[in-house]
């Protein structure tokens, strides 16, 4: 079984849990392979945005039962969760959809939010909304890199080659440059021992 086969026949799974997980590099890649032909790309918006919103929703509920005690153990960031959770009071709906986007709040950001103790109620239709959002945004971008990337991955064999022949010379560099260090402070150690 070959690669394309995989990616036909298990894709939409792999994207739902990773969506779950992580987020943007697996739409990104879903929307990559609807590019190529291998999935659709309706498909790949609605796996990516079900497995976000689960798992912001997960978060959500995670924060809602148990995010006091956990913010109390981050206490030298109280005044940023302080801030946040003031934020999300004056500003929900923008909050609530913008932490998808916002670099670094992917996991924290429903969390705080199931904290401030946001009703469900209006946390679930903006989940839904702002997954669905942003699995269009990242599938699109995938899809339109792979105009870009297209012609690149069909000599992909090549490519890899050369990656494979600069990772192993720069790993040698940065091993030999290590070792030297590591020789020079020996000798300066060895210098300064009466």
């Amino acid at each position: 079984m070959d690669i394309n086969s995989l990616i036909s026949q298990y894709g939409y799974a792999a994207l739902l849990v990773g969506a779950v997980a992580e987020g943007e590099t697996m739409t990104l890649l879903g929307g990559l392979a609807a590019h190529q032909g291998l999935l659709r790309f309706w498909l790949v918006v609605a796996s990516v945005a079900l497995g976000g919103m689960i798992g912001d929703q997960v978060l959500f509920l995670l924060g809602r039962h148990f995010g006091g005690r956990v913010l109390r153990r981050f206490s030298r960031y109280k005044r940023k969760i302080r801030s946040a959770q003031r934020l999300i009071q004056r500003h929900p709906y923008l909050f609530v959809i913008g932490t998808r986007f916002m670099y670094g709040f992917r996991v924290v950001g429903p969390v705080l939010i199931g904290a401030s103790k946001l009703p469900p109620r209006i946390f679930f239709p903006l989940n839904i909304f702002g997954a669905f959002i942003w699995a269009l945004l990242f599938t699109t971008l995938g899809y339109l890199g792979g105009e870009v990337i297209g012609p690149w991955l069909h000599h992909l064999d090549q490519h890899i080659k050369r990656w494979a022949w600069l990772i192993i010379v720069a790993a040698a560099v940065l091993a030999v440059r290590i070792w030297l260090k590591r020789r020079d402070k020996r000798k300066a150690d060895d210098d300064e021992t009466p």
